[in-house]
């Protein structure tokens, strides 16, 4: 039987949503191995002068337990 294990990583970029979600499962890449799947959780966009500037993402990353 295998075993599943969650965490939570927020991550932010200037280009994309999706550029967070990346930046996201780099930066758990580095600490984490068997990584099966990232869920984004929640988004949000930081403006300022009525421009987007930062994006974030809410990721729950999952992988296996040896």
């Amino acid at each position: 039987m295998a075993v599943v294990k969650v965490i939570e990583i927020m991550a932010e970029s200037e280009k994309s949503w999706e550029d967070a979600t990346k930046v996201a499962l780099k930066a758990a890449s580095k600490s984490v191995k068997n990584i099966k799947a990232i869920y984004i959780n929640d988004m949000q966009a930081i403006v300022e002068n009525d421009e987007i500037v930062r994006y974030r993402v809410n990721a729950k990353i999952s992988f296996l337990v040896e």
